[in-house]
C-alpha cells in the first residue's frame, strides 16, 4: 500500500481503505480459487494492483464512461480502475464463471456500484465501449480483431476511443502481426514506476 500511496497521493481515504481490502480480498479468495498464481499473490500489490493501476497514468476515465475489462480473469485491470474512476462504467467479461463468482464477490464486498460482471466472449456482445482494457489476456492481433467491433465511435477523452492493454517481454513477433496502417502507441511503464518488476512492462495503445 506505501507504492500506491507514493505514487497515487491525491486518491481518497476511501480509495486508499478499498484498494487495502483489494489485496486482502485476493489473499482470501486465493487459498479457495486460484485467481492469481500462488507463487505471486505475496506481490499482489506490486506485481497486480500497482500494475493494473499503470492504465490511470496513461489516461484519465471521464464521468459516464463505458469501459470494458476483455478477459478480466480475477478482476484485473477492472476492480483496480473502479476504484480509481467511480464515476465511469466497468464492464467485465470473462469465459470463466468461476472466475466472474470471485470478481463479483469483490465488487459487492468493496460496494463498487459501477462494475458489472458478465459471463461471456467479446464476439457475443452488442454494446459499444469507449475503451477496451485488458491484461495478459491474448496476442495483439487478436486483441485488436476482438476490441474494434466494441469501440463506439463517439468520442469523449483526449485520446481518441481504442484497445489499451498492459504487456511485457518482446513483441516484436506481436507488432509484426499488427494490421498495416493501425495506429499503435507504446508507454514504458517505467516512464511512470521505477521499481525493477516493470522495467520490462508496457502499456500499448491501439487506436480504433
Amino acid at each position: 500500500m506505501e507504492l500506491i500511496k507514493n505514487y497515487f497521493p491525491t486518491l481518497s481515504d476511501k480509495q486508499y481503505q478499498q484498494l487495502e481490502r483489494l489485496g486482502e480480498l485476493y489473499q482470501e479468495w486465493n487459498s479457495k480459487i486460484n485467481v492469481i498464481s500462488r507463487k505471486d499473490i505475496d506481490n499482489v500489490y506490486n506485481h497486480h494492483i500497482l500494475h493494473s493501476m499503470a492504465i490511470a497514468k496513461f489516461i484519465n476515465f471521464k464521468p459516464g464512461a463505458n469501459i470494458l475489462d476483455l478477459g478480466t480473469g480475477g478482476g484485473l485491470p477492472g476492480i483496480p480502475m473502479a476504484i480509481l474512476f467511480p464515476e465511469t462504467t466497468f464492464r467485465l467479461i470473462d469465459g470463466t464463471r468461476k472466475k466472474l463468482t470471485v470478481v463479483k464477490a469483490i465488487a459487492e464486498e468493496l460496494e463498487l456500484n459501477n462494475v458489472v460482471t458478465q459471463h461471456v466472449r467479446a464476439e457475443e456482445l452488442k454494446e459499444r465501449f469507449d475503451f477496451v482494457i485488458c491484461r495478459a489476456v491474448a496476442s495483439l492481433d487478436k486483441l485488436i480483431m476482438w476490441s474494434r467491433p466494441l469501440l463506439s465511435k463517439k468520442e469523449k477523452h483526449a485520446f481518441p476511443n481504442g484497445l489499451i492493454t498492459l504487456k511485457g517481454g518482446d513483441l516484436m513477433e506481436e507488432l509484426q502481426a499488427v494490421p498495416r496502417g493501425t495506429y499503435v502507441d507504446i508507454v514504458e511503464l517505467s516512464t511512470y514506476y521505477i521499481e525493477p518488476f516493470f522495467e520490462e512492462k508496457v502499456i500499448i495503445y491501439v487506436q480504433r
